[in-house]
């Protein structure tokens, strides 16, 4: 029979872990983000997930560790960061990850992206000080011209199922979102990054994307801490999670 350890020898060993920069916590849906995701798309039935600004396909991997199994389409226009995608969506033990080589946008067509220094920071809006300031390996370092397909028709297309949508493309959130138009009403959940003060020019804010969303019939249920000022400790993003 194991017996729990006493209180006062895991606040200890916890303290201990806080000085070197580690910590431990409980992964269950009330205490951990990535729990609370796994739950959430699971209760929602999610079996489609379209990864749009996948980057290196970070997101998808980590939905693999959730233990989610179904199906994944990531999208990326850059072709350093596509080329790592292709190949971990080529491994995907479930044979069930596709990588396209693209941007979503308004049209077909083509456009600038800025590349930035730490690659997952690049975007098609110029970046702001504060941003660079507060991270600067993500000051841009060339562009680079990609090709876009129009959002309505590449979610329409892939969007089978019980759809979930993920928006990860620094700044560019809402064009894509009104672009979309009715494809937006497949989707029984959609996460996308949310900032809190404006890091690339003409980006819409945490507060316009929470009121395009409920426009559209979707209820905030989770929020995950992201991008934030290591000097300050200021939170500069978060990801929401919303589902009908």
């Amino acid at each position: 029979m194991r017996l729990p350890l006493p209180a006062f020898v895991r606040r200890h060993a916890r303290a201990t872990l806080r000085r070197f920069g580690l910590d431990v916590v409980r992964f269950r849906p009330d205490v951990h983000a990535l729990a609370r995701r796994a739950r959430l798309l699971a209760e929602h039935r999610v079996d489609v997930v379209l990864d749009v600004g996948a980057n290196e396909g970070q997101y998808a991997l980590e939905l693999r560790q959730l233990g989610y199994r179904g199906r994944i389409t990531s999208f990326e226009p850059l072709a350093r960061p596509f080329a790592v995608l292709d190949e971990r969506a080529r491994a995907d033990p479930e044979a069930s990850w596709r990588a396209i080589h693209a941007a979503l946008g308004e049209r077909d067509g083509t456009t600038t992206i800025h590349v930035a220094g730490n690659s997952y920071s690049s975007s098609i809006l110029p970046m702001l000080d504060r941003h660079v300031a507060s991270a600067p390996a993500s000051r841009f370092v060339g562009d680079e011209v990609v090709r876009v397909l129009d959002a309505r028709r590449a979610l329409l297309e892939h969007a089978q199922g019980r759809p979930f949508l993920k928006l990860d493309v620094q700044g560019f959130e809402a064009t894509i979102l009104r672009a979309a138009g009715d494809a937006l009403d497949r989707f029984v959940g959609v996460q996308l990054e949310m900032s809190l003060v404006p890091l690339y020019e003409g980006e819409v804010l945490l507060r316009g994307l929470l009121d395009l969303l409920e426009q559209r019939r979707f209820q905030l249920m989770a929020l995950e801490p992201g991008f934030a000022d290591a000097a300050t400790g200021q939170l500069l993003q978060v990801d929401g999670v919303f589902f009908r």
